[in-house]
């Protein structure tokens, strides 16, 4: 399961009312998303690639004479989770195991998926038995991702990089909920520092909407901004939060991040997203045979 995106720019409007709960946004937000997704070329490719993870998780599991079928559903695009979940059961599936894209437990990011898939099989007349991956952000495996990702990324860098890892803010209200999700991200980002004998390395937040409220910081480009002042002129990106590339991989860390960069004479680079690749197919493979889905 992954958070969706509009096919096209004529398809922003619905995804981003649907994102509101059915409001739709002002002029002024339309736009400024509109342009967003103008300059990554017009789409994401985030419907892309999450349909060539389930093809690519299909096919290992039948490697390994699994029956298990492998499907991929969208919350706030189509193809919905909710049709998704209607499609497997008319097709015979009686067993879900269901897994958000997103290694890192919040009420309102998995658990939001939860409730998504709650709903729809409450629509069922014949209901499934579901199984929850709540989160997957400590496994060795996962870590072992990231890893090598960064030293692949700081081979191009050189010595003397700021390590910063990112993830998605939310509202901070979560923290008074007693949602694990900062935890949650600052332990995987210790793991793969620890791993790599990493010192020094920073954790910032990305990609706050504008609801009026206060979110979780500081937020990337005051981060850099910060460890600039400090001294700081060469970046490294982990963004550890995200699996995909998306929006706020190619607008917020590519274009945003890397343009603070060159206005400050300085070097950033990031790390490549998990994506289909090979290793990280082979993580989710992991996750679905600890579940008893093969």
């Amino acid at each position: 399961m992954a958070y969706g995106t509009p096919a096209s720019l004529d398809d922003v409007e619905a995804y981003y009312t649907h994102i509101r709960g059915g409001r739709k946004p002002s002029a002024e937000q339309l736009s400024d998303l509109v342009n967003r997704y103008t300059v990554i070329g017009g789409n994401s490719p985030l419907l892309k690639i999450t349909h060539r993870q389930a093809a690519k998780l299909q096919s290992v599991l039948a490697a390994k004479g699994s029956n298990v079928k492998v499907y991929a559903g969208m919350k706030h695009s189509p193809p919905f989770i909710s049709a998704i979940i209607k499609t497997a059961i008319s097709e015979g599936v009686t067993d879900l195991l269901c897994i958000a894209l997103a290694p890192h437990y919040s009420s309102m990011s998995v658990g939001g998926y939860i409730r998504v898939v709650e709903e729809a099989s409450a629509q069922l007349a014949e209901k499934p038995k579901i199984k929850f991956i709540r989160s997957w952000h400590d496994r060795p495996d996962f870590v072992s991702l990231w890893v090598d990702r960064v030293n692949r990324a700081n081979g191009r860098l050189g010595d003397g990089a700021s390590l910063v890892f990112s993830a998605h803010s939310l509202p901070e209200r979560i923290l008074q909920l007693g949602d694990p999700y900062k935890q949650q991200l600052l332990e995987s980002s210790k793991l793969v520092a620890d791993r790599l004998r990493w010192k020094g390395w920073t954790f910032t937040f990305q990609s706050a909407s504008q609801s009026g409220e206060k979110w979780l910081g500081p937020d990337v480009l005051e981060h850099l901004q910060s460890l600039y002042d400090k001294g700081s002129r060469t970046f490294l990106m982990a963004p550890i939060g995200f699996v995909s590339d998306h929006l706020e991989i190619l607008y917020d860390i590519d274009v945003e991040c890397v343009e603070w960069a060159k206005q400050h004479d300085s070097r950033l680079a990031r790390c490549e997203s998990l994506n289909d690749s090979d290793d990280f197919i082979s993580c989710l493979a992991s996750l679905a045979a600890e579940s008893g889905f093969v």
